[in-house]
This record gives C-alpha cells, sequence and structure tokens, in this order.
C-alpha cells in the first residue's frame, strides 16, 4: 500500500481548488436544506410536497446531465466548471429575487432544483478530469480526503449559522449566501494558472446514443465497480429520502425550531473531520476491500434509529447520535470509493463515468426520495423511516466481495 502523508503537497492549481471547493461547500453548508425549509416554513408545503420537492427536481435534472456527459468530455474542463457554477448561482439567486417582488411558488423551487442538480452532474464530470492535471497518483487519497473533511466541515460550521440566520432575517437568507458561493467558486476556479490541454478524445458526436452509455457500459463491465455503484446508489437513496421525512416530522410533527433543526444535522458532521482523517491510514493497515466491507456495512446499520425520534432533548440527541455514527462511516468510505472507482476508469471515460455515477445516484435518490414522500402521506412520517432503515439493512449484500480486477492506471480524486 501507498502511505503519503496527509499533508503532502499537492501543487498550488490543487491549492486554489481546494479553495474554490471550500467556499462553494461552506456556502451550500449555510444553506443547508434550504429549499426544503423555504417549502414548508414559506408555502405551508406538507409531507408528499417537500418530498416532491427532493425528488422532482433530482430526477429531471438527471435527465438533463445525460447528454452533458460526453459532450464535457470533448471540451475543456476549466471553462466548463466556471460555466456550471454560474448557472447554479443563477438560479439560486432566482429564489430571494421572487421572494421579494411576492411572486414564489412552489414550481419555481422545482425548477431551481432541477437547474441545481444538472449543473452539479456536469461541474462534478468536469473536476474529476480536470484534477488529473493538479494530483499526483500517489497523492490521490489524501487528495480526497481533504476534499471529504472539507465537505464535513462546511456541513458542521454552516447550519447552525444558517438556522440562526433564518431565525433573524428570514428562510431566504441562507439562498442567498449558498448563491454567492458558486460566484466566487467560479472567481476562484478562474484565478487558476496554467493551460489545459485539448481533450484526448476520437469520438465527435457527444449526442450519439452510444457515447452517452459510455459510462455505464464501463461501470457495469468491471465487476467491483459494478457492485460499488449499486451498492452506493442504493445507500444514498435511502439516506437521502430521510432528509425530507425528518424535516417534517421534527418541524411540523415534533415541533423542533429551525435552529435546533439544523444543530441535529450540524453537530454530528465534526465526526466527518474524524473519519476522512483515518481514510488513508486504514486503508495503508487493513486494505481497501476490508475497508469496503467493513466500513460499508457500518455506514448503513445505524439509519433506523431515525425511526425511534422523541420530542425535546431526548430527541435531539437521538439524531445527532444516529447521524455521528453514519458520518464517521461514511467520510472513511468515501475518499476510499473515490479514489477506487476512479483508479478503474480509462481517461477517455473520466467525465462520462462520473456523470454515470451522479445521475444514478439523483434518479435513486429521486426515486426513493417520492416514494419515502408517498408511504409517508399514507402511513406517516416515522414509518417511511422505519421502512428506510430495514432496507439500509439489506445493502451490504451488494457489496463487492473481493478485488480481482486490475487497474486502470492513476485516475483523479473526488470533487464536490
Amino acid at each position: 500500500m501507498l502511505s503519503v502523508p496527509d499533508r503532502a503537497p499537492l501543487g498550488r492549481g490543487f491549492g486554489r481548488l481546494w479553495a474554490a471547493y471550500a467556499v462553494s461547500a461552506y456556502g451550500s453548508g449555510l444553506g443547508f436544506g434550504a429549499l426544503p425549509l423555504i417549502a414548508v416554513l414559506v408555502l405551508h408545503a406538507g409531507p408528499t410536497e417537500v418530498s416532491a420537492l427532493s425528488a422532482v427536481g433530482p430526477a429531471v435534472g438527471a435527465v438533463i446531465a445525460v447528454p452533458l456527459a460526453p459532450w464535457v468530455d470533448l471540451r475543456r474542463k476549466r471553462p466548463v466548471m466556471i460555466a456550471m457554477d454560474l448557472a447554479r448561482f443563477a438560479a439560486m439567486a432566482s429564489i430571494p429575487v421572487a421572494h421579494a417582488f411576492g411572486v414564489l411558488g412552489f414550481a419555481q423551487l422545482l425548477v431551481v432544483s432541477a437547474v441545481v442538480s444538472a449543473a452539479k452532474i456536469a461541474f462534478n464530470a468536469a473536476s474529476g478530469a480536470y484534477l488529473k492535471a493538479l494530483v499526483r497518483p500517489d497523492h490521490l487519497l489524501v487528495a480526497n480526503a481533504r476534499f471529504e473533511s472539507t465537505n464535513w466541515s462546511s456541513i458542521a460550521v454552516g447550519p447552525p449559522l444558517g438556522g440562526a440566520a433564518i431565525g433573524l432575517f428570514g428562510p431566504v437568507t441562507t439562498v442567498v449566501a449558498d448563491a454567492l458561493s458558486y460566484l466566487l467558486s467560479a472567481l476562484g476556479i478562474t484565478a487558476i494558472r496554467g493551460r489545459e490541454g485539448a481533450p484526448r478524445t476520437t469520438d465527435r458526436s457527444p449526442a450519439r446514443a452510444g457515447a452517452m452509455l459510455d459510462g455505464w457500459r464501463h461501470i457495469m463491465g468491471e465487476p467491483e465497480l459494478r457492485a460499488l455503484y449499486l451498492n452506493t446508489v442504493a445507500v444514498s437513496g435511502l439516506i437521502m429520502a430521510t432528509e425530507p421525512l425528518l424535516a417534517v416530522l421534527l418541524l411540523r410533527q415534533l415541533g423542533f425550531p429551525p435552529w435546533q433543526y439544523c444543530l441535529a444535522f450540524a453537530a454530528p458532521c465534526l465526526g466527518g473531520l474524524i473519519g476522512s482523517r483515518l481514510a488513508r491510514p486504514v486503508v495503508a493497515r487493513y486494505g481497501r476491500q476490508r475497508v469496503f466491507r467493513t466500513v460499508g456495512t457500518l455506514r448503513v446499520v445505524w439509519l433506523i434509529g431515525l425511526a425511534f425520534v422523541r420530542p425535546g432533548v431526548v430527541g435531539l440527541v437521538t439524531v445527532m447520535a444516529v447521524e455521528l455514527a453514519i458520518i464517521v462511516n461514511m467520510s472513511l468510505y468515501t475518499p476510499v470509493l473515490a479514489t477506487r472507482r476512479l483508479e478503474r476508469t480509462p481517461d477517455h471515460l473520466v467525465a462520462r463515468t462520473l456523470a454515470a455515477w451522479s445521475i444514478g445516484q439523483q434518479a435513486s435518490i429521486a426515486v426513493l426520495t417520492a416514494l419515502g414522500g408517498l408511504l409517508a402521506a399514507a402511513t406517516g412520517p416515522r414509518t417511511a423511516l422505519a421502512v428506510a432503515g430495514l432496507l439500509a439493512l439489506t445493502t451490504p449484500l451488494l457489496l463487492p466481495r473481493s478485488d480481482r480486477t486490475p487497474r486502470c492506471g492513476p485516475e483523479p480524486a473526488r470533487t464536490r
């Protein structure tokens, strides 16, 4: 196993990309759950509408992103990343403008969710390919862990501040911060020096059906990737399907104030600093396959605990304990998964593979969130949470059991 110090120098270009990522991540941390909160507190939406917001937007965004993936492969990646950041800025900024004029509606929230979701997929596909020029192969896991650590620290800090801002200035305040973070991210990426080489590909027809499916063909053709993909799609869908259900349960049925709702998700995110810090030494000691099997299982066994949340301090502690256990294991698992996924992917398929992976996750989140909303409407959010937790217990069966396929060569790290 390679052993690279956590403080290894990764270059000025990576530093600027990391800084841009951090600004955007902290902005999104401030706006954590902003759209469901606005739907509940401003538009007085119920469980079905809140779940639809979390489902329809990402589903439409995933459909839009399908033809974008091969298009990204044929473009220089930095301009694509900048364009996607600007698109997300414009979409999010439209919400406070509409609210100020009294015309904000549920349909607009759906459109914004779809645009942000599609732009996020395209951004991730471009940034994964772009990072190859910035990070040495033996520093890949360290870079992934740094992104993961930044992600969780932003969620730990952002939601409590966002909850306080909502209480003081209104529910659209954090949306403004999130929008500005995308603008600052675009400026940071623009500041990265060095000319990017032209994409190396012989495929000049990005719209052909085959090009749009190449990412899934590669994933399904690699046994280990296929297992990791199916597991990730199931786990992501089940975990994210609980977010709108918890919003309704905590905010409407149990009467938690917004700041407590945000705190319940923010404080456990400090566990992400622990898990991401452990990723490199744990892999070096136990190997990736053991991480996949053991940590991949530990990240899902706690989800069912959310079905037992009660009012008051006990309920708040329950949510925080469950989230902490999930996040520690998730933050250890994710950079290892991201590294392995890109090691298995040849250069000319990076954008399409990352996009296919993201689209699969988005589609799973959309479908399971919609089903969760329907189940909650029929039986209540607590029952829907219990079903999600029970289904999560079956997902370790999808994890890979062995590593028998060769590497495709060094590849880049995880991005937002």
